[in-house]
């Protein structure tokens, strides 16, 4: 049969072994001598067998006693270490970290958020995944990460959606007739040729259904995936763009100075909204909960650059 010891029989027979006697043991453990007696009684019942020979009110180690004493204190360090990285992911100072994102987020957002938050964790690990947003969904809909950014989708029960309300600003080069103008319409950029998302994309609907409502036309001349290549068409000159506020700012802190395009709001607002997503059957880990907490607010403070 199988003995049924505790963690407080091992430390009391660790503390024997260490302090010789057990008078010095009780003192140690601050526990008096006859209950250090009894809980020595009940391992060696729960063992089968003595640890110690008893002369003269003295406790001689037989050598199974030195044998298990080795195993004790392994099992008691093991339970040490684990109680003290518990300890760590507790207050959020060990663990690991899933994200998934979409790439428009990934590129200088995330970087910068994410390291932001574990500058003062260095046992905090972390693993930053970029793919579409559909893609991001379904990881974070079969729990294969803790935390996804993505545009915003469809509501569905397998994920949790956490929105961030953002809208598009225009992209056009510092030396446009129409960057002295401090917000761009659909007037402005009646017939200009514009560098827009894949036609099926929300953006891309909502700039032509805007247009339409202000009985001007959305020429699209370029056509892309994400709104960094549209980015590269404006430099040229070729085109503008209407992008969203984290491609901007990623825009502003990346070139500095030497980039040669601004941005102007854009009225009426193109909504253009983002999602934290996390999996709707999981709880999160403490350290997940606390990352999301921080994301709204990080965002908000990165398209401040604009």
């Amino acid at each position: 049969m199988t003995p049924n010891l505790s963690i407080r029989q091992l430390q009391t027979f660790r503390e024997i072994m260490r302090s010789g006697t057990v008078s010095a043991a009780s003192r140690v453990l601050g526990r008096t001598q006859p209950s250090v007696s009894a809980m020595l009684a009940n391992l060696e019942t729960e063992l089968g067998f003595d640890l110690f020979e008893r002369r003269k009110g003295r406790l001689i180690p037989r050598p199974e006693a030195h044998f298990f004493f080795e195993e004790t204190q392994e099992i008691l360090d093991r339970i040490d270490r684990a109680a003290q990285t518990m300890r760590e992911i507790g207050d959020l100072d060990r663990g690991q970290l899933k994200i998934a994102a979409y790439p428009g987020a990934s590129l200088f957002l995330l970087p910068r958020i994410v390291a932001d938050f574990v500058k003062d964790r260095p046992q905090v690990n972390v693993l930053l995944m970029t793919r579409t947003s559909i893609k991001v969904c379904d990881w974070i809909a079969s729990q294969q990460y803790d935390v996804g950014i993505s545009e915003m989708p469809d509501q569905h029960g397998t994920i949790k959606i956490q929105p961030i309300g953002l809208e598009c600003v225009c992209a056009l080069r510092k030396d446009d007739p129409l960057a002295a103008k401090p917000v761009l319409t659909p007037d402005d950029l009646d017939n200009a040729p514009m560098a827009a998302l894949f036609k099926e994309h929300l953006t891309t609907q909502n700039a032509q259904r805007v247009f339409a409502d202000a009985g001007k036309r959305f020429r699209v001349r370029f056509e892309t995936s994400v709104f960094v290549t549209a980015l590269s068409f404006v430099e040229q000159g070729a085109t503008y763009a209407l992008i969203d506020q984290i491609s901007a700012a990623s825009y502003r802190l990346n070139r500095g100075q030497a980039g040669v395009l601004t941005f102007r709001p854009f009225r009426p607002r193109l909504p253009y909204d983002i999602a934290v997503v996390t999996p709707a059957h999981r709880p999160p880990s403490r350290l997940a909960a606390a990352f999301c907490d921080t994301i709204e607010r990080d965002v908000k403070r990165f398209i401040e650059v604009i």
